[in-house]
């Protein structure tokens, strides 16, 4: 007997967004998506990057999640679905599962394979939780099939993704998420602001893993759409706008080249950059507020000792 399954639901608009990818590439400024970063090898990059000293936000959340456990699972109180938005390996939800018991357990993410291998793996480990993979594309709109959802749903989108949206794109995707949670609600990841050079350092490691990261996303462009671009030629910047609040990732041209789209030739100029990438951080009682004004009504907040991320879980 299968213990989860998968259910994909893909946008069939496919040859819409690959245009997308095309005519943002031909911008200029250029820019392309993060959501495509995350093809095999990159999840498998983002895993490492998780892993460096440089990058606090994973650890950092981490602690939280363990220091304030109880008060956590308390606020959550009974969850009918946990839903894991940006799934992935589902590692930190792992984290979760043996304490909050989800008659049903819902991984949604845009990399199938990825989703595919850790739910076969985690799905016999929970006899009482029904797994439930949904392969989607939340990026732009946040769907769920109604029968997916049983019970009171708690959304769970941890490790501040939420700062890849920008402002408006975040309040509708938090309203979105507001009409799902059915008498549940939302516990997330919040990046807090702080000095430059440390969220420079988390952003542009010394061993180049967050470089690999970003230069991946070229390949992985080529095999979408059949570019050209070659990742040697490519430079990551990765700096914080303190002005705007936040990281900013590039890929900047290391020379004069030029990269065939769609059968037309684009020249990138020396020091050219395609966007890739923004990373909003914020106060506490500013995204408090940006939680109210989205439809929630109760927020708890939980931080580790150098107030460097928050955890929130809005109702």
């Amino acid at each position: 007997m299968t213990a989860y399954r998968i259910v994909n639901r893909l946008n069939v608009d496919r040859v819409m967004a690959l245009e997308k990818l095309k005519e943002g590439l031909r911008a200029s400024p250029a820019h392309i998506e993060p959501k495509y970063f995350y093809d095999e090898l990159g999840c498998a990059l983002y895993a490492a990057i998780c892993q460096l000293d440089e990058y606090y936000p994973t650890r950092t959340e981490r602690v939280i999640f363990q220091q304030h456990r109880q008060e956590i699972i308390d606020a959550l109180g009974d969850v009918g679905t946990f839903v894991d938005l940006g799934a992935g390996d589902c590692c930190k939800a792992l984290g979760w599962l043996p304490f909050i018991t989800p008659h049903r357990y819902l991984a949604v993410d845009i990399a199938a394979p990825v989703l595919e291998t850790a739910l076969s793996s985690m799905a016999p480990d929970f006899p009482d939780t029904e797994v439930i993979g949904l392969v989607t594309d939340f990026s732009h709109s946040l769907t769920i099939p109604a029968d997916l959802l049983t019970g009171r749903v708690t959304l769970f989108y941890p490790g501040s993704s939420i700062g890849n949206f920008t402002p408006g794109a975040r309040t509708r995707f938090l309203r979105e998420i507001r009409l799902l949670t059915q008498g549940g609600g939302l516990l997330i990841g919040v990046d807090a602001k702080k000095e430059k050079a440390r969220l420079d350092a988390a952003y542009a490691d010394e061993l180049g893993v967050t470089a690999a990261f970003n230069l991946n996303a070229l390949r992985h462009v080529n095999r979408l759409i059949g570019t050209d671009f070659q990742e040697q030629n490519w430079r990551h910047v990765g700096t914080y706008n303190e002005t705007l609040g936040r990281v900013e990732m590039y890929l900047e041209s290391a020379g004069r080249q030029t990269v065939t789209i769609d059968h037309v030739p684009r020249v990138f100029e020396s020091g050219e950059r395609i966007h890739s990438e923004n990373s909003y951080k914020y106060d506490r009682e500013e995204f408090v507020e940006i939680l109210k004004d989205a439809g929630f009504e109760e927020v708890s907040v939980w931080t580790d000792d150098k107030r460097a991320f928050w955890v929130m879980y809005a109702s």
